[in-house]
């Protein structure tokens, strides 16, 4: 009679097999949610770029997701923690108030997703093998909320409205909003798109490509792990000064439709991670000195960045402060006045450069193989320099000749002798 070898033996590991076939599995729903190999991880690209494949642009649980996460959101925003702090006054004459709770959805967030993954309830390509009908799913919600808001904005109080003069139309006005600071409750609405859906979305990608990164390989590739470390680093400063962010223009004047919902479901948490994304399904190799030139880089933009608009902010709220004795300004004829030196006195956005250095500098993780990763870095590059041109074109109406001269003393952007 044959003696068989015992099962370890015949198969080389029970175990052992079962951990290869859920690897597989799990490479299979990583790159298109449908059968495929390791070779064929760039499917989705080679679908969208050169015709269709077997990538269904529809997922119902996709949908799930988007909605799901969009509840969470609102539920959270109730959280009795954080500051409630009034911004500008609305059109019933009273201020608006705002929850700053965000750090706190964030971390609440966070714990679910990871305690739902550690229990086995959760899988990172849950949400990574679904990037493109997540992409469409969140186009779709934010087409019917932009909808929901200009039917709104129809028997809204003329004093809500954005004014486009004679040559509005139909397109913009649904495009860019017609009303200005809608409501649902005590949920102010541009608030919970641009800081809980677009930031904490942002947040939630990123881990989900690194829980799939663990489940896939074991481990995180080094330039995977120091990109979202990167990323989150930055999304926290956000959070943890959500205030700052309530005077500027988007807020104040701005209205909310189609285009600025869509940036903050789809652009930044997707468009935002693209390098996470990409060293996913192409993991790449940094030198140590590489890497280290690379850290250096995004700390000194943090710096910039943090520092400049520390110093922006608090100016803005007290020009007299004794902590400003030391630094230069010059008298406006609105009644305020502009710093010309300290960060503002080196160039005229330091923090946009320091905006723009931390964006390269996860970027730069990516390697040189491909202009992909990069697609943020120029984005990024080209939308702050468009919002330093119109700010300044604001600033030169509202200080006149103090401008003019903050300008001849202060005459680069964003790179000293530069540009």
């Amino acid at each position: 009679m044959e003696i068989l070898p015992p099962t370890d033996q015949r198969n080389g590991s029970a175990v052992h097999r079962r951990g290869n076939v859920k690897n597989e599995e799990t490479l299979e729903r990583v790159v298109n949610g449908t059968c495929s190999s390791e070779p064929k991880v760039h499917s989705v690209w080679n679908n969208i770029l050169f015709g269709p494949g077997r990538v269904p642009l529809w997922d119902w649980k996709a949908l799930q997701i988007v909605v799901a996460f969009s509840a969470l959101q609102g539920v959270l925003y109730y959280l009795p923690f954080g500051n409630v702090v009034e911004g500008k006054v609305g059109h019933d004459g009273k201020r608006i108030r705002y929850s700053l709770n965000g750090l706190h959805a964030l971390a609440v967030t966070v714990l679910l997703l990871v305690g739902l993954w550690y229990c086995g309830m959760f899988q990172g390509p849950t949400v990574s093998g679904r990037v493109l009908q997540l992409v469409v799913a969140c186009t779709a919600l934010s087409l019917l909320a932009a909808t929901v808001l200009y039917l709104h904005s129809l028997s809204a109080d003329s004093r809500q409205l954005v004014n486009y003069g004679d040559g509005g139309n139909f397109l913009q006005e649904f495009a860019l909003g017609r009303i200005i600071d809608p409501s649902v409750g005590r949920i102010d609405l541009k608030q919970f798109c641009m800081v809980r859906i677009g930031f904490i979305g942002w947040a939630q990608v990123d881990l989900c490509y690194l829980l799939t990164e663990i489940e896939m390989r074991g481990a995180p590739s080094l330039p995977l792990l120091l990109v979202v470390t990167f990323q989150l680093i930055y999304i926290l400063d956000f959070l943890i000064d959500e205030e700052s962010v309530l005077p500027t223009k988007e807020y104040t004047e701005d209205g909310i439709g189609f285009l600025m919902i869509l940036g903050e479901y789809m652009w930044i948490p997707f468009f935002s991670s693209l390098p996470v994304h990409f060293l996913l399904h192409r993991p790449t190799y940094i030198f140590p000195l590489t890497t280290t030139i690379i850290c250096l880089l995004f700390g000194f933009g943090f710096l910039v960045y943090y520092l400049s608009n520390d110093q922006k902010d608090r100016f803005r709220k007290n020009p007299n402060n004794p902590v400003f004795a030391h630094l230069e300004t010059l008298p406006s004829p609105s009644g305020k006045k502009l710093l010309v030196s300290g960060w503002f006195g080196w160039v005229r956005h330091p923090n946009y450069l320091g905006d723009i250095l931390m964006v390269l500098a996860w970027c730069l993780l990516c390697g040189v193989t491909s202009l992909l990763p990069y697609l943020p870095f120029l984005q990024c590059t080209n939308l702050l320099r468009q919002r330093a041109n119109e700010l300044e074109e604001a600033c030169r109406e509202k200080h006149g000749t103090a401008w003019q001269e903050y300008c001849r003393r202060v005459p680069h952007k964003f790179v000293p002798h530069v540009y």
